[in-house]
């Protein structure tokens, strides 16, 4: 029986048969295997090294799926010696995949499906679109929902009862720099919003998705509680100036690891809400 799956750049990958063999950038291989599709590889974007990054492949991501490297390094040789039949990765802007480089999957002679994680995009539809391809790749859509559900309702109870928490989602920069997310720009943070979390902005000045500037803006927006950016490549300030902002930011607001690229799957989505529910229920109190 023949397989189409039509992807978020308009896309549409046809095969005489359904993919068995899928390759995946990290992210988006995590979310599949949580939905039931194992992939026989992953490998990372340019921001990636010689090592998966944990927080984006996931701790209950398997642990022996090999590991091709980021995409500067990745080459069609490599790829091909796993056998995969299809490339799935993302997209931001809807154009173009962001971590398989064109050539490399051209040369490869292998399709690739790009899912879109654009700011713009609702995150409840991030999360179903990776389910249908995962269905379609003959994974399961149904699992991780409830718990999401039920995740999300505690986190609004706990925003209610703690609504003059401060939450400051940042990815620290070094010494010196600091990146202030634009909730609105991610959709993980702009669900947490319609949730009732009351996210800071850290205003107009600097890029789309972050604004970069000294730690003392960081510090001057006094948050009650820190998002920090777990992601390998985030440099986190360890010299005594970074340091210092560090300590003096993190003095009253406790500090919750945020990756701004999840695991595309509900059960990944629910860990993390649930964990920032408990959060926010230890900072607003006894009931």
């Amino acid at each position: 029986m023949a397989w189409e799956f039509t992807d978020d750049r308009g896309v549409t990958v046809r095969s005489e048969h359904r993919p068995r063999r899928v390759a995946a950038y990290l992210r988006a291989g995590a979310g599949l295997a949580d939905l039931g599709v194992r992939p026989v590889a992953v490998f990372g974007s340019g921001h990636d090294g010689e090592r998966p990054d944990p927080a984006k492949w996931g701790a209950d991501a398997p642990a022996d799926v090999p590991y091709l490297g980021p995409s500067g390094a990745l080459d069609e040789e490599r790829l091909l010696s796993e056998g995969p039949e299809l490339i799935v990765d993302v997209t931001y802007d809807g154009k173009h995949a962001y971590a398989v480089d064109d050539g490399t999957a051209e040369r490869a002679h292998l399709p690739v499906i790009a899912l879109s994680v654009a700011g713009e995009v609702p995150q409840a539809r991030l999360l179903e679109r990776f389910a249908e391809l995962a269905v379609a790749l003959g994974g399961r859509a149904e699992k991780g929902a409830e718990r999401l559900v039920a995740a999300e309702e505690r986190l609004a109870a706990a925003a209610r009862r703690a609504p003059g928490v401060r939450v400051l989602a940042l990815s620290p920069a070094g010494p010196e720099k600091v990146h202030l997310a634009r909730p609105s720009a991610w959709p993980e943070l702009r669900r947490l919003a319609d949730l009732g979390v009351r996210l800071t902005d850290p205003g107009e000045e600097g890029g789309v998705n972050w604004r970069t500037t000294a730690w003392d803006k960081a510090v001057g927006l006094t948050p009650n509680l820190v998002l920090s950016d777990a992601r390998s490549n985030a440099e986190q300030p360890r010299t005594p100036a970074g340091s210092a902002a560090w300590r003096t930011l993190t003095a009253d607001a406790p500090v919750l690891p945020w990756n701004p690229e999840l695991p595309c799957s509900r059960r990944a989505t629910a860990a993390f809400l649930e964990e920032l529910a408990e959060a926010l229920e230890g900072l607003a109190g006894p009931v």
